[in-house]
């Protein structure tokens, strides 16, 4: 089949990508001339683990182009997908008007049947609005359907080839018939193309988004009372996680989530409900929580330091919102660093693939590391905040001799108390006991 991708973020390009490698002729569409010219010359904008391969492999068979033009992809597509952004409004509500724009442009070039697919992340009733501005701009056929991403950052690839289920939403049986035959060679395993109407399949995403983000913030807040109470937030996270109707993902403790889903989704849906008159009163803890988690970690560095933390020098260690994405956005490590700045302390950082996105934030107000060791050279304390495999196994004995005071504050709890009680160093994580810390 011919397919037009309008967009190459995240989203766009790993789906362009993908179904291209099924045997799809596909074209990528971006306003941004830079972007797609460094797209034609084998350059990702993003890192993300096995897509420079893929995009190399079906630009080379020619089943992959990338364009800013609009008019001739457009005409000669069957489907029609939108990758689009829809960045969180000042009230939480998604911007629709990429989406909305790109809806109006392409209607008048339809010269036949189209499938208008949302790949966006898309409030309830997003399929309607999109069909309505089509109706108004075209006399051709066509259908609106509703197709949620499920790829998770780091993994992506993976998450495309061989989906845990596809979710589709449409009432045309016309559409229904063209996105089962595109989505087949995925799902040959056996797991389920899931067929229900546009606003189901659109707030299937949203549900999704906002259970995951509540199963983390409540298990911050058991890894706090912990805490409180003397108890261990892993062994707790391993009694409840072998229980089948809980599971044992999202159960870890930590420093909040962050990314570029769950913090604008969870809101979006809370503005949805809120649109509705219905108090979605858990959605409003889970973002309230998120967001104290941050603050619990950050009080708890400075409890270790009550005279304070001015002239402390810092060894960030992870910058990412999480391990295997180049992606800061609403990175804990963001926030952390603006209250070290603010105290007066010395910054330090390194991850492996985002100080260059950092770098755009703080500039040289922080310092950046080649390396992990090069990081913690005289350093009063590490803070660890995303858990990348660089980072899990680590030489104590060098941690040890190179730091000016062996301090670890570990914002993902990677480490083995037992392993860290006989390297000597200071350890604190989060619902769990301080290990060879004296209290003063």
């Amino acid at each position: 089949m011919k397919i037009a991708v309008v967009g190459t973020g995240y989203v766009g390009l790993v789906t362009g990508t993908g179904l291209a490698d099924t045997g799809n002729t596909v074209t990528c569409i971006d306003i941004d001339e830079k972007k797609v010219e460094d797209l034609k010359n084998g350059i990702i904008p993003i890192f993300e683990p096995g897509l420079d391969v893929l995009v190399d492999r079906n630009v080379k068979d020619e089943r992959l182009t990338f364009t800013t033009e609009l008019e001739g992809p457009i005409k000669e597509a069957q489907i029609i997908f939108f990758a689009l952004p829809t960045p969180p409004g000042a009230d939480g509500s998604a911007d629709l008007s990429f989406v909305l724009n790109v809806a109006e442009q392409i209607a008048p070039m339809f010269d036949d049947y189209k499938v208008i697919v949302d790949k966006s992340t898309v409030p309830v009733g997003t399929a309607d609005k999109v069909r309505e501005i089509i109706a108004r701009n075209t006399d051709q056929e066509f259908d609106v359907v509703s197709n949620p991403e499920f790829l998770r950052e780091g993994a992506a690839v993976d998450d495309f080839m061989k989906p845990e289920r596809v979710v589709i939403g449409t009432s045309s049986d016309k559409a229904k018939e063209l996105m089962n035959r595109l989505y087949k060679p995925f799902v040959r395993q056996g797991n389920p193309i899931i067929f229900m109407d546009e606003r189901s399949a659109e707030l299937t995403k949203y549900a999704a988004n906002a259970f995951l983000a509540t199963k983390i913030s409540f298990m911050n807040e058991i890894a706090n009372l912990c805490e409180l109470v003397d108890a261990d937030v892993d062994n707790v996270r391993r009694g409840v996680g072998t229980d089948s109707r809980i599971g044992k993902r999202f159960l870890f403790a930590g420093v909040g989530y962050g990314g570029s889903c769950f913090p604008k989704d969870v809101q979006a849906l809370a503005k949805t409900a809120d649109d509705y008159q219905y108090d979605f009163q858990i959605l409003d803890s889970v973002m309230e929580v998120n967001t104290l988690q941050r603050k619990h970690f950050y009080d708890k560095i400075c409890a270790r330091f009550p005279h304070g933390l001015k002239g402390k020098k810092i060894a960030v260690w992870g910058l990412s919102f999480k391990p295997n994405t180049d992606d800061i956005r609403e990175a804990p490590a963001l926030y952390l660093i603006e209250n070290f700045l603010l105290a007066d302390a010395e910054v330090r950082a390194y991850d492996p693939e985002a100080m260059s996105n950092v770098k755009k934030i703080f500039s040289d107000q922080i310092s950046y590391a080649d390396e992990p060791y090069d990081c913690i050279k005289d350093a009063d304390m590490i803070v660890l905040v995303t858990e990348w495999s660089v980072f899990r196994t680590p030489n104590f004995d060098k941690i040890n001799s190179l730091m000016a005071n062996p301090v670890i504050f570990d914002g993902r709890n990677v480490y083995d108390l037992d392993t860290i009680e006989e390297t000597g160093i200071e350890y604190h994580s989060i619902g769990r006991k301080s290990v060879n810390y004296n209290g003063k």
